[in-house]
């Protein structure tokens, strides 16, 4: 199967059907795990974009949070929501069949806080100089509940089972 093209396809799809133009496919061992068309449109859900739901799907079906094995099809470079999600799950691949420079002239989300030709400058900035209004409140029972996190964890901080960093 060509999952490139059935990525593309998905998309077609869903924009076909009302939906934007965003698909994710994640194959693993030539089979394809999880699949998800962007549902924004149609949830008025703004975390339902394909890479999420797809992710979300594949994870749950392999009942794990890592997706170390997979291949991730995403119509476009991903938006900085999805990448944080692709990084999370640690997939082996992750493959991209257009940019935003190239669906630029057919697409654009500029909404406030959001334009992509600047957003991803917002996270190098300081919290406390991002366009997004954002109040530090510090409060040590926060701090706490990772305090007990460990605790009953037998003093691991690391989540395991967790892909760590420099591994392959």
């Amino acid at each position: 199967m060509d999952f490139a093209q059935h990525t593309i396809d998905l998309a077609r799809r869903n924009v076909d059907e009302g939906g934007r133009p965003f698909a994710t496919v994640i194959v693993e061992d030539g089979e394809i795990l999880a699949e998800s068309p962007n549902l924004v449109a149609q949830t008025n859900d703004p975390t339902a974009h394909a890479e999420i739901l797809a992710i979300r799907a594949a994870c749950t079906r392999l009942g794990t949070e890592h997706l170390t094995g997979a291949t991730i099809y995403i119509l476009a470079l991903p938006c900085p929501m999805c990448l944080g999600a692709l990084y999370y799950c640690s997939p082996a691949e992750v493959v991209f069949l257009t940019t935003r420079e190239a669906y630029s002239p057919h697409y654009v989300d500029d909404r406030k806080y959001f334009e992509l030709e600047n957003f991803y400058s917002e996270f190098a900035k300081p919290w406390d100089e991002r366009r997004l209004p954002m109040r530090h409140e510090p409060r040590t029972d926060a701090v706490d509940v990772y305090r007990l996190w460990q605790d009953r964890n037998n003093g691991e901080r690391r989540v395991p089972g967790t892909p760590a960093a420099g591994s392959a």
